[in-house]
């Protein structure tokens, strides 16, 4: 399977697809106007998520199952905005995210809704981002997820794992389990480095070392309405078992972990 070539009728089919996913979200954030923010209004983001992932084309195959251990914090590689709706359809649970996206119009409102903790990851607010991390983590049942890398990337590899956050594990005694994300097309073709970038991935070109694989500009909602063109992609999480991290300090765990993942990734893709 090749990717679908852009034209005036894949063009006008994802604009129809796009406004009615507005449509659809803003009828959605009226519900949730509704449901009290916690444990239902995540629930419900699994519900939400489905239905937009079905808008946007996008399939989901999922191998492994998360611990039942509470709490539980589970560490994943970030390739764009999609993991954002696959992941909550998997094993439903929230984000920790970062700070800028808290002031996006009706989205950061949504995704407060949906249980995500926004954090400053600015190294002189690093203790109240761990904070925010360990409050979290002591008072929900759910799963919460953290991307390490503190950024989406290129599909190429995955970027060193930040250390800061990884203070809160000892605080809080939470169980650390590594997932996996990789990006293959509708009927699991393997994706090359350069559509990855071009055509997938969602990152910001002067913040990271992209190498020969920088994309084409685009903002959030350009890479959906461009994801919808192309028809959609399959995404696959694999969940990997629980590593013996204890007696680690942070950058012993941040190491490790980006190991255990950037090797299981690379395998993948």
């Amino acid at each position: 399977m090749k990717i679908r070539k852009q034209n005036i009728f894949n063009t006008a089919w994802a604009a129809i697809k796009f406004a009615s996913a507005w449509v659809f979200v803003c009828f959605n954030a009226l519900i949730l106007c509704f449901i009290p923010t916690g444990r239902a209004s995540v629930k419900y983001m699994r519900i939400f998520m489905r239905q937009f992932n079905w808008f946007m084309g996008v399939r989901l195959k999922v191998k492994g199952k998360l611990s039942s251990k509470r709490p539980l914090l589970c560490v994943a590689n970030h390739i764009s905005v999609f993991e954002l709706s696959t992941i909550p359809v998997a094993f439903g649970g929230s984000f920790f995210g970062k700070k800028e996206l808290e002031s996006w119009p009706l989205v950061g409102w949504m995704a407060k809704k949906f249980g995500v903790i926004f954090i400053d990851r600015r190294p002189s607010h690093v203790m109240d981002a761990m904070n925010a991390v360990k409050k979290e983590l002591e008072t929900v049942d759910y799963p919460m997820f953290i991307f390490p890398e503190g950024t989406s990337t290129n599909g190429a590899y995955v970027k060193q794992f930040k250390s800061s956050l990884f203070d809160v594990i000892e605080k809080t005694g939470a169980t650390v389990q590594p997932v996996v994300i990789n990006y293959r097309l509708r009927d699991g073709t393997k994706i090359n480095a350069e559509d990855m970038a071009n055509h997938f991935a969602y990152f910001d070109n002067k913040k990271m070392d992209c190498g020969p694989y920088c994309k084409r500009e685009r903002s959030a909602f350009m890479q959906i309405f461009h994801i919808m063109m192309l028809g959609g992609f399959l995404v696959e999480i694999e969940v990997l078992p629980i590593p013996d991290i204890s007696g680690m300090d942070r950058k012993q765990m941040a190491d490790t972990l980006h190991q255990i993942i950037s090797n299981k990734y690379m395998e993948n893709k």
